[in-house]
């Protein structure tokens, strides 16, 4: 992947193709950031970013500033199918990490979903974010590739200056190894699994614990007391 350049949208006509782009990550039932908004939001302090391969975008990053001037919330992160299972998620967020420290933000927070494999290993694994906050149904209901399903999302704090957690568990929480096949397969199985997720993650939160890691051989949230 030599040949990508990251790099923040220069163009209303970029931020139209990250519309076109969202839709074909999460679908076109899913309704996209607004290329307007995203424009606007870039001037006040914003960061809207793609990574390009040739002239065709292939990631999509939207972050934006919060009421602490420290802190900015990352809002989408996408990577094209045809992309996936390469890094550049990671890339795309450390890009992102960059970016902030060199404005003086220092923390970055976003919702993602919780059953989702891949959202686990590069949040919590792979950049060290933990997670103590859960929202049921977050979004409401859903289309595209949430369809179905509550909106669950939990809330990452990725301190850019710290270090990653390393150390033993006081619990673990199980998620599934493939939630979106389930989805596709058996819908009230994947129901079944979101609420038995929620119930567990809830609880452990409630009782002082919060995500600090992810181990990717058992599937499993790693929860230490906060």
């Amino acid at each position: 992947m030599t040949d990508l350049v990251l790099r923040d949208l220069a163009s209303l006509a970029e931020m139209k193709a990250a519309e076109a782009f969202q839709r074909r990550v999460w679908g076109d039932d899913d309704p996209a950031d607004n290329s307007d908004l995203m424009l606007a939001i870039q001037h006040e302090g914003g960061l809207v970013a793609g990574a390009f391969h040739g002239d065709e975008m292939v990631a999509f990053l939207f972050g934006f500033p919060t009421s602490d001037p420290k802190a900015q919330h990352s809002h989408r992160l996408g990577v094209h199918p045809d992309w996936q299972g390469q890094g550049l998620g990671l890339r795309m967020k450390l890009y992102q990490k960059d970016w902030c420290l060199a404005r003086g933000v220092t923390r970055v927070r976003w919702t993602y979903d919780p059953v989702r494999r891949a959202n686990a290993v590069l949040n919590i694994a792979r950049l060290g974010a933990v997670a103590g906050v859960y929202h049921r149904d977050y979004y409401g209901p859903m289309e595209g590739i949430n369809a179905g399903v509550p909106s669950d999302r939990v809330v990452a704090d990725w301190d850019l200056t710290a270090v990653p957690w390393a150390g033993e568990a006081d619990q673990r929480v199980s998620i599934p190894q493939d939630f979106a096949a389930l989805v596709a397969t058996d819908l009230g199985a994947a129901i079944a699994e979101r609420l038995r997720v929620r119930a567990a993650l809830e609880a452990a939160f409630a009782n002082g614990l919060r995500i600090t890691g992810f181990d990717r051989a058992a599937c499993a949230y790693l929860l230490t007391r906060a």
